[in-house]
């Protein structure tokens, strides 16, 4: 299918104006129904709207390609607009849109909307057909522009090398749409400019398209990888070989086919299914980044499912009149009960997944075992020591007490997410040192390697590690903490305390320094609780104090995910589709006090998010401490603000500290990639 046979001339407006994006579409909405095929224009733009919520289709340039696939298509069709004054469309690289086209694609299976979406990509990467679309003066000159452009791209294609390519290529990218596609289309077009000859397999949403063949591999001169996801990496095996991020074939792409013609690149080694290869000064940067997204792209249902359950637990809890129910809150009914019990499981499973895919990421389905089991223990802590029978035998209850473990029941030894982020890279690298001593074994051995050799050798040495050096480390960190905040308790520096407090819930998002944070300030309700047995009363300063540090912590929980949600929303060029997808329930999860909301953010930049979030979340505390702001619960967010002492001057500094995590947000993040 072409371009040309879904555009018609009643669907094209060459002088449009919009103020707005959201003018814009609607406008391509009316231009699209013109043509008959909606049959139901509301539904319709609905669902183009909520396309854009998951990603801007501004894709830079000066051009917007915004779709929908619904039932309410009844046939597909395209309409464009040309805006000569522009419109700002919150486009990739912040420009205003000049071009657009809009796609409508019926609800089936054969995925029209990619297809064309694609043939598009292509097309508009040629700036003098984008001109000359803009310049047209008549809707018929436009469609003859885009006849000639289509008909041009089929001769070439129909045109048969007469030699095989020098240089070959991969592009990729997470989405799989627009970027693929324009990567390839730029490594192309700089190939006939240096007469190169070059092929290009694309990886995208409709599957590999152009494959390469095992001769083609074999002839080229070097490979060329533009990718920001795994792509299959053996075939290429002893080719000089670059490997960079799929913007660099859209914007480098003479300096790479340069660099890839002359074999100026390092030799790609592959080992069974495992390729490791570095490109320049930011070769290992760009695989730590493609290892750890593979964990994050994988946990993020896990938390988003996991938390919205947790926060309905919450929310059937308070409907019910339960808010004040203290630690039984959110499982009070058992509606409520049921809703924390799955929820609770979810996000359960959210560092044995990171874990467990990062390891994957490096040393394909070997490291998977290897990956969740070492993520299962960052997340569950030393049971090892838990148990009395370990306890009771002779001499052992000593030994782990040398190691670190007599803190595993309370909790110390749990590593959390940058304990399942290290144990994912830990266990990859294993198994592929794994596959490097046995590769010498006999062949007869092959079958057993990895069902039996991997994930036992691998399990046991990752379980070491972690057991006997990470988690109790992090054990003996959290030990210093406690102390620390219950000197600076005993001391009276509340406000101090208050920052440190809703600091130290930002810092690993429901990990070990954030569980010590929490502990402390639900042992400092039960403080409080004690002393007004024995006589106190609720005005007495050092009730107040407990009740003043449980308030800090619970505002330093909710600010990284509520500071991220704004984040996305205005500033939505920081972040991926995916990640500003998740600004409702980061939301949600703020206002429930589910701080691992903002876990997949933390996990995939920690170096700009975490510095955000811990800012963001120490102002809220200390500001919370500062006005006096008091709590008496252990958790539930704002359906437990009931029990809030200065509730809205608790609000203001909830909100400053989101702002605060917002604006550094903005301010230390580049610019997301697709």
């Amino acid at each position: 299918m072409k371009t040309r046979d879904l555009l018609h001339v009643q669907s094209i407006e060459l002088n449009g104006h919009a103020s707005s994006k959201e003018e814009a579409i609607k406008k391509m909405v009316e231009l699209m129904v013109k043509q008959g095929n909606i049959n139901d224009p509301e539904t319709y733009e609905k669902g183009v709207f909520a396309r854009e919520e998951e990603g801007t289709t501004g894709v830079g340039g000066g051009i917007a390609i915004p779709h929908c696939k619904s039932d309410a298509v009844s046939k597909p069709g395209l309409a464009a607009m040309v805006i000569p004054d522009g419109v700002d469309f919150d486009a990739m690289d912040g420009e205003k849109v000049h071009l657009i086209f809009l796609i409508a694609a019926p609800n089936t299976e054969d995925n029209v909307h990619l297809q064309v979406l694609s043939q598009l990509s292509t097309l508009l990467m040629d700036p003098a057909f984008v001109e000359e679309l803009e310049k047209a003066k008549t809707p018929e000159d436009f469609l003859s522009v885009i006849d000639r452009a289509e008909s041009d791209k089929e001769k070439e294609k129909d045109k048969k090398p007469s030699v095989l390519p020098d240089v070959i290529g991969v592009t990729a990218c997470p989405t799989g749409i627009a970027h693929t596609y324009m990567a390839a289309e730029a490594l192309e077009k700089a190939g006939e400019k240096l007469g190169v000859t070059i092929k290009i397999e694309t990886r995208g949403s409709e599957g590999p398209r152009n494959l390469l063949t095992d001769e083609e591999i074999r002839h080229a001169k070097g490979v060329i990888i533009a990718a920001d996801t795994k792509v299959p990496m053996e075939r290429f095996d002893g080719k000089p070989l670059i490997e960079v991020k799929v913007a660099d074939g859209i914007h480098k792409p003479e300096e790479l086919i340069n660099k890839a013609k002359e074999g100026n690149a390092p030799i790609f080694k592959a080992v069974g299914e495992d390729a490791e290869t570095k490109e320049g000064k930011n070769g290992a940067g760009h695989i730590f980044y493609t290892h750890l997204m593979s964990g994050v792209s994988h946990m993020l249902p896990f938390v988003i499912g996991g938390g919205i359950m947790t926060a309905l637990a919450f929310l059937v809890d308070t409907l019910a009149g339960y808010g004040g129910a203290g630690q039984v809150f959110g499982q009070a009914t058992p509606l409520a009960a049921f809703f924390k019990y799955i929820g609770g499981l979810a996000m359960g499973l959210m560092v044995p997944v990171l874990a467990g895919y990062i390891a994957y990421s490096i040393a394909d389905r070997p490291g998977l075992a290897v990956g969740f089991t070492g993520g299962l223990i960052a997340s569950s802590g030393n049971a090892l020591a838990s148990g009395y029978k370990w306890g009771n035998v002779k001499g052992f209850q000593a030994f782990i007490a040398n190691f670190g473990f007599q803190g595993a029941n309370s909790g110390n030894t749990v590593s959390g997410f940058l304990g399942g982020i290290l144990v994912g890279f830990l266990a990859g690298y294993i198994v592929l040192w794994l596959k490097h001593i046995t590769r010498k074994m006999p062949k007869s051995l092959d079958g057993i390697r990895p069902i039996l050799i991997y994930p036992l050798c691998g399990i046991f040495i990752t379980s070491i590690l972690m057991c006997f050096i990470f988690n109790p480390l992090i054990g003996l960190v959290n030990t210093g903490l406690s102390a620390m905040l219950t000197a600076l308790a005993d001391t009276g520096m509340i406000a101090v305390l208050g920052l440190i407090l809703g600091a130290m819930m930002a810092i690993d998002m429901g990990g070990p320094i954030n569980k010590a944070a929490y502990l402390f300030g639900t042992a400092m309700l039960g403080t409080a609780s004690e002393m007004l047995k024995n006589g106190s009363n609720m005005s007495d300063p050092k009730v107040q104090a407990c009740y003043i540090a449980m308030a800090a912590v619970m505002v330093g929980g909710m600010v990284p995910p509520l500071g991220i949600a704004l984040a996305c929303r205005f500033f939505p060029k920081k972040f991926t589709k995916a990640e500003q997808e998740t600004w409702i329930t980061n939301i949600i999860m703020g206002c429930s006090f589910i701080t691992e909301g903002a876990i997949p953010f933390a996990a995939s930049d920690p170096l700009h998010v975490i510095p955000a979030t811990l800012c963001g979340a120490g102002v809220a505390g200390f500001l919370s401490a500062l006005f006096g702001c008091t709590l008496m619960a252990p958790h539930g967010g704002v359906f437990v603000f009931i029990t809030v002492g200065k509730p809205l001057l608790y609000i203001v500094a909830w909100l400053i500290g989101s702002f605060v995590t917002m604006f550094l947000l903005a301010l230390l993040k580049k610019d997301a990639r697709e």
